[in-house]
């Protein structure tokens, strides 16, 4: 007679709607309590035993289709091999899947990449705009000089570790109701590099690399803004055990200018014109980034108007077009006049027939005002 179907999903305390991230959590939370290592009770070894079953069983779309159908994919002719770990190396492989352990074999190189390195350097408005080619200190690990990265002192080399046998990894045997378990792990003499290095290089201490403060040559390109990086292939730093260096990032911050703001390739300017430039017009020198250029200021011209000096702007980054200068007028109006200037502005707004006239009760508050310097 036939055993009971195992509740896969009641091992587990999930639901049958369960989804396979919530699965893989339960068995996580399950396995930290019942793994041989953590506890050696025997009825927790044979409860880790059958939560490992199941978690194989529900993470495999197939075998819980069998289980959903009320089948059971691990009993001899149910669709299963048999075993309740079919293609694990074990309980033992699979607490390693989830919580760590050596899973590469032999020793790891002692020389590995270096890392990559952030400076900050701070421009003006204008050799951002155009470029400038700068000279910059940055300390940096290096190659150290004495041994030239492979941390000996200079006359000896390293030797094969003692631990490991040169293996890189030290493996431990533990038994288990499945029988003996091996696990492998870094070893820890040589930190899984296999060698060790008896009479370390007085220099870098056996690491390979130094740090230093050298001076490198920086080319900033014209039109690049605000918060833009420079990547300088090859100038971070160098790796442990000599490996080869990381990049080096060169971060632009663009110094506030006293005149001009910049929106991408485009320049803003404020323009203060006095009250009688404004009606009458001119002319108005201004000193962009890069030369002398004359801002008409037509007649009539009212407080707020743009006036935009096209390719005056910043030029644009890998490109040979420029952006544009936009200049905002402001219209200044007199808050002081002396008695000859107030007789003579009230001659001219008597000429214009200009006035403000407030109307009493029931009117309206400002019953007629005629715009100023506009032609009669």
């Amino acid at each position: 007679m036939p055993g009971a179907v195992r509740d896969y999903y009641g091992l587990l305390n999930v639901s049958k709607d369960a989804t396979v991230e919530e699965i893989k959590r339960a068995y996580r939370k399950l396995a930290r309590e019942l793994h041989p290592d953590v506890n050696p009770d025997p009825e927790a070894q044979n409860r880790f035993k059958e939560i490992t079953a199941a978690y194989e069983v529900l993470s495999d779309p197939e075998k819980r289709r069998i289980v959903d159908l009320g089948g059971d994919p691990l009993a001899p002719g149910g669709g299963g091999q048999g075993s309740p770990f079919t293609g694990f190396g074990g309980f033992g492989d699979i607490f390693e899947t989830f919580f760590g352990g050596a899973s590469a074999r032999g020793p790891r190189s002692r020389v590995r990449q270096g890392a990559d390195a952030l400076l900050r350097i701070e421009l003006t408005m204008s050799e951002m705009a155009f470029g400038v080619s700068q000279e910059i200190a940055v300390e940096t690990a290096v190659l150290c000089q004495t041994c030239h990265g492979d941390g000996c002192a200079p006359g000896t080399t390293p030797r094969t570790c003692t631990t490991c046998n040169g293996q890189g990894e030290v493996q431990s045997m533990q038994r288990s109701l499945l029988g003996p378990v091996m696990t492998s792990r870094p070893c820890p003499a040589c930190a899984g590099t296999g060698q060790q290095i008896p009479n370390p290089c007085p220099t870098c201490a056996g690491d390979g690399r130094v740090r230093s403060r050298r001076t490198i040559n920086v080319d900033v390109p014209g039109g690049i803004e605000d918060g833009m990086r420079i990547r300088m292939s090859g100038q971070g730093e160098v790796g442990p055990g000599g490996g080869p260096p990381g990049d080096l990032y060169i971060e632009v911050t663009e110094r506030p200018h006293e005149t001009f703001t910049r929106e991408g390739a485009d320049l803003h300017c404020a323009l203060a014109v006095p009250m009688t430039a404004a009606a009458l017009g001119g002319s108005v020198e201004l000193a962009t980034l890069d030369s002398t250029e004359q801002v008409e200021i037509k007649p009539g011209t009212q407080s707020g108007t743009t006036i935009t000096l096209r390719g005056k702007g910043v030029p644009r980054l890998r490109s040979a077009t420029r952006g544009d200068l936009h200049v905002h007028v402001e219209v200044r109006t007199p808050t002081k006049l002396d008695g000859e200037q107030e007789k003579l502005l009230r001659q001219l707004a008597e000429l214009r027939n200009e006035e403000i006239s407030v109307t009493g009760k029931g009117g309206k508050l400002f019953s007629k005002f005629r715009e100023a310097f506009n032609p009669r």
